[in-house]
């Protein structure tokens, strides 16, 4: 066998060899893409984009306990002071259109006031209080136009725990308002479903209109609501402004009437014909503000459906504490004088709330 023949032959031998191994490779299949969680900074902190989608969500709430105390505080037995629970979860979407962010709010409350014990009404799993779940809020925005069930105009107050502002079944309602917002002025109207029990006014609406101005870091606004069954309204007016350490809030309210009785009155404040309130937000640190305030009403309701000719007033203090971010912790207690049986007395509450 000579050299030429020896080549070939090896040649042939590892082409055999090369070919077998290539017949029995393995290859290896090309990893899946995976798309993570990507931080949307377009809305502010919180956010982040839903995968697959230019849709921007933010997921937070607040667990809150809260000891309240006053007279007959707790309407099952009858005693000063009660406790409960509150569980809110907040889910916001936000997104980017032609015309202007579209976003939904969805915020859900589950609330827990159980006084267990061996009384005639007993309910939910044997306590004579109320467990609640209910909708804080859920509505519709595209650009100033917002639409479903939230808190309203009426709901803003001034600093502290010492105002009487608004109706409390007006500071939530199922609406539909369009809001214009400019650099230092601001303009809306809205149109409230105000509902009555049979006999007593049915299904009707009110309406409502704002004014908001800032010039420099003094803001002013101007609200007014005619609830259309009652034929009554209200204007309510709140200026603030930085006074030294701290902030000057003050409050004042006008209402026609309360319309026609106890069950019929006017939507939007039924308190008395006047309210005046005043506030200051004494930043002590960057942890403690201290807030004394007070509200006096003149012509108050007297609580059967006219207006009285005294007045109603009320004075306290509160104390704002954060303890840790995200974890704080509210203070106040207010002295009361008002047109009802209960006439002069003292109320308040301690509130633990951890906020993420």
């Amino acid at each position: 066998m000579n050299i030429k023949s020896l080549l070939l032959g090896s040649a042939a031998a590892l082409a055999a060899v090369s070919g077998a191994q290539a017949a029995d490779a393995i290859v290896a299949a090309e990893p899946e893409p995976m798309e993570y969680v990507r931080v949307c900074d377009a809305f502010g902190t919180g956010y982040f984009y839903i995968p697959g989608t230019e849709t921007c969500l933010k997921i937070g709430g607040v667990v809150r306990f809260q000891v309240d105390f006053g007279q007959d505080v707790n309407s099952f037995n009858d005693y000063d002071w009660d406790t409960f629970s509150r569980v809110e979860l907040n889910i916001t979407a936000k997104s980017d259109t032609e015309l202007g962010t579209l976003t939904s709010v969805a915020s859900l409350r589950v609330e827990a006031n159980q006084d267990i014990g061996y009384t005639s009404n007993i309910t939910n799993g044997g306590g004579s209080g109320v467990n609640d779940a209910y909708i804080n809020e859920a509505y519709i925005q595209l650009g100033g136009f917002k639409v479903g069930r939230y808190l309203t105009w009426w709901d803003k107050g001034i600093n502290g725990e010492s105002d009487w502002n608004a109706n409390s079944n007006t500071a939530r309602m199922q609406a539909v308002s369009y809001t214009y917002t400019g650099s230092a002025f601001s303009a809306g109207i809205q149109v409230d479903e105000l509902s009555r029990a049979a006999g007593v006014g049915g299904q009707n609406v009110g309406i409502e209109g704002i004014v908001t101005a800032k010039f420099g870091s003094v803001a002013f606004d101007l609200l007014g609501g005619y609830d259309v069954a009652a034929e009554e309204g209200a204007v309510r007016a709140i200026l603030s402004a930085p006074v030294g350490p701290g902030t000057l809030q003050a409050l004042a309210i006008w209402s026609s009437g309360l319309g026609g009785g106890a069950f019929f009155d006017n939507a939007y404040y039924n308190r008395g014909e006047w309210a005046l309130a005043a506030s200051y937000a004494y930043k002590v640190s960057d942890k403690l503000t201290i807030t004394p305030g007070g509200t006096y009403i003149w012509n108050a309701a007297d609580g059967v459906g006219d207006y009285g000719s005294d007045e109603a007033y009320r004075v306290g203090l509160t104390i704002d504490y954060t303890i840790v971010p995200g974890f704080t912790a509210k203070i106040t207690g207010n002295y009361n004088k008002v047109q009802t049986a209960a006439d002069e007395f003292w109320d308040g509450f301690v509130r633990l709330d951890r906020t993420f």
